[in-house]
């Protein structure tokens, strides 16, 4: 292992030194190897007079494939990659157990690990993760992916050992609530929790519950995804006094007991996000119990309304971001953002996702929100020229804004041209009126602001008409409801009726959210109160 020389420039590397103590001013200054640079040779290693020091500052600079081809180079660069590597990201796969000794050997200063398993490969078990423990006794962050092999008791030693973990995250493991306890138990110091798919906890009659735990007291983000039974983790939301994030996705259970216990027992709660769990207006009333809450994501709750969000809005003064999918359920409209506009004059990000706000709603949150920055408008059948035309008047402070299957055309894009003064991003998705001439027209008159279009084809839109017309003949006495087929005869209900033309476009959709994230591709939104949970690990 080392660098081929070149016939050019023959490179000679001197042994390294030790680095030493400060020499007095009086005595010469020497490199740390004794030798003199010779103006004669080409060859002289220059890196020997750098302290090991800055020579790990300089690879932590460097890409990761970079960083591995230089600790090829020389075995003193071989032993500073090593020592000054704080972030280790490995296939956790069986094999990986004989070679533990050796790697963590070199990697002797790891805080950050990171043990992902393909999931139709076999995982690490209990024994390597011991091993792992007993080298890496300094881990204050873990992420464990697919390692179905291990169970509660490689967990309570790996607890044992690595008492200094803040973030914990795993993911399609099989341990279960005992694993989870010993952890709390022996991790004081963790900040960030975050389980998904821990397969040890099943649907029995009677789940062992998960928590307190000493780690209850320092906790402030909890995220729980796809987990049975997910109400096994009360004790320890409930007891988390200095929590600041929680975040349910697609956990069973109903929620709103909890929520209320939530409310009467944490007043720190800055951030909640429920996502496809049976929640109703109860628990967003409990919710508004959380004077500091600045951040709400209500992502397909059929059962939350305008009653509930309206709680949350007039105590809630302080949110600042709202998400909103309401899953076309219609049971949050124009009552429930006229009370957000009301009531929340610090909102600065608002998305809504199958809601169909009108000019009503529109133009209070227009009008009360002056520090409304980002807006996205999604699958809404009501926001059309007039509602844009609105926004382009009134939203002084809107910088981005995304429009996505909406009924808008070329003229909500000349609206959009002579309003909002701070506008710099207008994102356009499906949006079967506006055309790359409405969009040329807008950039031509604002130079500032960045359009990305995402027009229908035209092909693509012939021959769907053609198929909704073939559709219609063969079935006259049928219409599409709710992706359901249903009698013509029968008188659907006003939360349902829509246009056929609208249910078949959003049918390839059909498994997928509408919009995952709407400004993922986005530069950053501001400061967030903390990161997720599940992001790479950095340095």
């Amino acid at each position: 292992m080392g660098q081929s020389s070149s016939t050019s420039r023959p490179i000679s590397f001197k042994p390294a030194a030790v680095i030493s103590p400060s020499v007095s001013e009086s005595e010469p200054h020497r490199n740390p190897g004794g030798l003199e640079p010779d103006s004669g040779d080409v060859g002289y290693d220059y890196t020997l007079n750098l302290p090991d020091e800055c020579l790990a500052c300089i690879f932590h600079s460097l890409s990761a494939g970079d960083r591995k081809r230089s600790s090829l180079v020389c075995r003193r660069w071989l032993t500073i990659d090593g020592q000054s590597r704080h972030r280790l990201s490995l296939n956790a796969q069986s094999q990986l157990a004989t070679a533990v000794p050796k790697l963590f050997s070199r990697f002797d200063a790891v805080t950050k690990l990171g043990l992902k398993c393909d999931r139709r490969s076999v995982s690490i078990g209990d024994d390597a993760l011991i091993q792992i423990s007993l080298k890496c006794r300094n881990l204050t962050r873990l992420k464990l992916r697919a390692c179905r092999e291990l169970t509660d008791l490689g967990m309570a030693v790996l607890a044992e050992n690595c008492r200094s973990l803040q973030k914990f995250s795993c993911g399609s493991c099989s341990f279960g609530a005992k694993g989870m306890n010993a952890l709390l138990e022996n991790c004081a110091l963790l900040e960030e929790l975050s389980v998904k798919r821990l397969r040890g906890i099943t649907d029995g009659a009677a789940p062992e519950p998960i928590g307190p735990g000493k780690a209850a007291a320092s906790l402030k983000v909890i995220c729980l995804k796809d987990i049975y039974n997910g109400q096994c983790f009360g004790p320890l939301i409930s007891e988390a006094k200095n929590l600041r994030s929680l975040k349910l996705f697609r956990c069973s259970s109903d929620w709103d007991k909890l929520l209320e216990l939530v409310s009467v027992r944490i007043d720190s709660l800055v951030e909640v996000h429920l996502e496809r769990i049976q929640v109703s207006d109860i628990g967003l009333s409990a919710i508004s119990h959380c004077p500091n809450l600045e951040i709400l994501h209500l992502v397909k709750t059929p059962e939350c309304t305008n009653l509930g969000l309206t709680a949350v809005a007039e105590k809630c003064k302080l949110l600042r971001k709202l998400h909103i999918d309401g899953w076309k359920t219609n049971r949050i409209s124009d009552d429930g953002l006229i009370a957000v506009a009301n009531n929340c004059p610090n909102l600065q990000e608002l998305v809504l996702i199958g809601v169909n706000p009108t000019h009503l709603s529109l133009d209070k949150l227009a009008t009360n929100c002056q520090n409304l920055e980002r807006l996205a408008l999604c699958g809404s059948e009501t926001v059309g020229d007039a509602e844009i035309s609105c926004i382009a008047a009134k939203c002084i402070a809107l910088k981005k804004l995304c429009i996505k299957s909406c009924p808008v055309s070329n003229h909500g894009m000349e609206a959009l041209a002579g309003g909002c003064p701070n506008l710099v991003k207008v994102k356009i998705k499906k949006c079967r009126g506006v055309t790359s001439e409405g969009a040329d027209s807008l950039r031509a008159s604002r130079d500032s602001i960045a359009v990305n279009l995402d027009a229908v084809e035209p092909e693509l839109l012939n021959a769907e008409i053609n198929n909704e017309q073939e559709n219609g003949g063969a079935n006259n006495n049928r219409a599409m409801i709710g992706g359901r087929i249903r009698d013509g005869n029968a008188a659907p209900s006003s939360s349902t009726m829509r246009s056929s033309s609208f249910k078949m476009r959003l049918a390839s959709f059909s498994g997928r959210r509408l919009v995952a994230c709407t400004f993922r591709r986005w530069p950053s939104l501001g400061t967030r109160f903390q990161n997720n949970p599940e992001r790479r690990y950095s340095d």
